[in-house]
């Protein structure tokens, strides 16, 4: 047999085994999609299961949310799954979209769209489309222009998604100058998928990325923040970042990624401060036991970005970035908030950055019980992040120095281990209340309280508990000296 016999009979077998898949994970939700196919045909109309779930199908993943699309407006759509669904939502109504519920699975009814930008705005004009052909054509990618109808289960494919699928190939139905002019999220969405589902993008889709990267600009700060959420948290996140910085799309909403190429780490002058950043991130996901945890990863990514805004290269010509953490942390507040990001997820993360090198310089014996205390009480609740983000900077090819360093970090962990046996580390805070406070001094709640709450809660940090005579009496000590 040839190698190109072969490698059409490899191609075959894996579409083979993908339509085996789709088969298996369909007859698992056909119970509830079979049966709405059959009130929609007695209402007179279609449905079809479409894109991501006709996908996810196919790669034996699909989970309990489906998509479909339908010829039915919003409102015959509501009719229909009246008195059928458990519940019912209509948050995406204004884009033709009914939401509800059966049997655990969550079902997403979407009209037949055509829709498209005007070029300018950012957000789309929505048009109902006439038919499942037209439909498919307007989507993103081939791996999701492909359709299941009900009851039948007639699949539908006209824009070769299933090879592509086979081929792991990220390829636009039309042409990707269309699709992006459309929609310029879609652009985002390539490297989201590539680290999603690990597939690569097409050559075509990739010059267009790359051509046409400032249409990005016309999309909201939401958006973009959704989809480089999901890209981060993919199975490989590397491949999508890498992508969103070749193509010139990662400066239009993070420039502070595409800043760390030009610059030089300072331990080891040879290897430039982004590829040292992909590297903490591939060992921050290696750190993790229970899913993508996108506080970690964002951490990881932009733990070194205060580098550029500190760099100094002595009289000896070593290259240094003093302070570079606090600078970073300022940095990663800004971009978080500019892309819409929580106030809490934003607070962690920059927490985070913030702390990163503060185990630095604990091999050389120079901490106290006091400063491990500390440590623990500043990284709080992130305390175990902290941990893996420490441990994933580590990229030094040097292995007696990477040893070294993960011998301290253990020294460390233990030492804080055997400090938190005697003391509750997790919780540390003053040896008297607020309450215990104002009986003694005789205070109403005010001021005076919260300053002496923080001079009892330093006093625990520096010395671990106190007996309850022993914090009265510094307590008096303290009130005397400021003449309360």
């Amino acid at each position: 047999m040839s190698d190109a016999s072969a490698s059409h009979a490899a191609d075959r077998r894996e579409l083979t085994a993908a339509q085996r898949n789709a088969v298996a994970e369909l007859l698992r939700v056909s119970p509830v999609a079979d049966e709405l196919g059959r009130r929609f045909a007695r209402a007179g109309h279609e449905l079809h299961l479409v894109g991501g779930s006709v996908r996810d199908a196919l790669l034996g993943r699909l989970g309990d949310d489906l998509d479909f699309c339908t010829d039915a407006h919003p409102d015959e759509t509501l009719r229909i799954v009246r008195g059928w669904a458990e519940s019912i939502w209509e948050t995406g109504r204004e884009f033709g979209t009914i939401g509800c519920q059966r049997d655990g699975l969550r079902l997403e009814i979407t009209t037949f769209r055509a829709e498209s930008y005007d070029q300018v705005s950012r957000n789309p004009v929505v048009e109902y489309g006439t038919d499942l052909a037209e439909d498919l054509r307007r989507r993103d990618f081939t791996i999701n222009a492909m359709a299941v109808s009900l009851p039948e289960h007639r699949f539908t494919d006209p824009h070769g998604g299933l090879d592509d699928l086979a081929a792991k190939v990220i390829r636009t139905p039309g042409t990707p100058a269309e699709s992006f002019g459309d929609d310029p999220l879609r652009m985002l969405r390539a490297a989201r998928f590539a680290a999603q589902l690990c597939f690569v993008v097409h050559p075509d889709a990739y010059a267009a990325m790359t051509r046409m990267a400032g249409d990005l600009d016309r999309i909201t700060a939401e958006r973009i923040r959704d989809e480089f959420t999901k890209l981060l948290c993919g199975a490989d996140p590397i491949t999508g970042l890498r992508l969103l910085v070749d193509t010139g799309l990662a400066e239009r909403f993070l420039p502070e990624l595409t800043g760390l190429k030009l610059e030089i780490d300072e331990h080891a002058q040879h290897k430039d401060v982004y590829e040292h950043t992909l590297t903490v991130v591939s060992n921050a996901v290696s750190y993790e036991t229970e899913g993508p945890d996108f506080i970690l990863r964002m951490a990881a990514l932009m733990h070194d970005v205060g580098k550029p805004a500190t760099k100094a290269v002595g009289t000896d010509g070593r290259v240094s970035f003093h302070h570079h953490e606090v600078v970073g942390a300022r940095l990663t507040k800004a971009r978080m908030k500019a892309l819409r990001y929580p106030k809490e997820t934003t607070s962690k993360v920059t927490a985070l950055v913030a702390l990163h090198l503060r185990f630095y310089g604990y091999g050389r014996g120079e901490w106290t019980d006091s400063a491990v205390r500390r440590y623990v009480a500043d990284a709080g609740d992130l305390l175990s992040r902290l941990h893996k983000l420490t441990r994933s900077d580590c990229t030094t090819r040097n292995r007696r120095k990477a040893a070294q360093l993960a011998a301290d970090y253990d020294a460390l962990e233990e030492r804080i281990a055997r400090i938190a046996a005697e003391e509750d580390l997790a919780r540390v805070r003053p040896d008297l209340d607020g309450n215990a406070i104002m009986e003694l001094l005789g205070v109403p709640p005010g001021p005076v309280v919260g300053e002496a709450w923080k001079h009892l809660k330093e006093l625990r940090l520096e010395r671990g508990p106190l007996d309850r005579d022993e914090a009265e009496a510094e307590l008096l000590r303290w009130a005397r000296d400021r003449g309360l």
